[in-house]
């Protein structure tokens, strides 16, 4: 008898392939996007013009841990919007561990004003300890990253302001 005669041994096959290819995603330290983040309109306003985005909101530590790990590909005009509840030091930073993409991250004060923009590349590294951190360089309370060449691309740059909610976004 083969293996393709015998339907019990057709699915003890699958069943540890599908056990292998699980096993595999659990330890290949890639991270899964985290999914159901609420997404709000918005719009970075400059010199240049107002450039409307869509933003997934990580409020809470566990959303902010993991960020855009896991992530593919993000579309042109999303981003993340990393909120904190008190304003962060110059030197608190992120980094790219388990981060697929490269982003470009822009530090914000509590008046939605960036204060410094960042280009951030994946790390390959199999541990957090071998990723470099992006420290803001100014105190911020939040922070939204986009894909890379983003900022340069629309003419955005320190000064300019995030404007929360397509009410508040001027038109262009």
């Amino acid at each position: 008898m083969t293996c393709a005669s015998s339907p019990v041994r057709g699915a003890e096959v699958w069943a540890l392939l599908a056990a292998s290819l699980l096993l595999y995603g659990c330890s290949s330290g890639i991270a899964a996007p985290q999914d159901g983040l609420p997404v709000v309109e918005a719009c970075f306003v400059s010199a240049s013009g107002v450039v409307p985005v869509q933003l997934e909101i990580a409020g809470t530590s566990e959303q902010r841990q993991k960020g855009l790990m896991g992530r593919t590909s993000m579309a042109p005009d999303a981003g993340m919007l990393f909120k904190y509840r008190e304003p962060r030091s110059a030197s608190h930073g992120f980094w790219m561990y388990k981060t697929l993409i490269p982003l470009d991250i822009a530090y914000l004060n509590e008046d939605g004003k960036i204060g410094s923009i960042r280009k951030m590349v994946p790390c390959p590294s199999a541990s957090g300890s071998g990723c470099p951190t992006y420290p803001a360089g100014v105190p911020f309370i939040e922070a939204v990253e986009m894909n890379a060449g983003f900022f340069l691309e629309h003419g955005i740059g320190t000064g300019d302001r995030l404007a929360i909610g397509k009410d508040n976004c001027p038109a262009n």
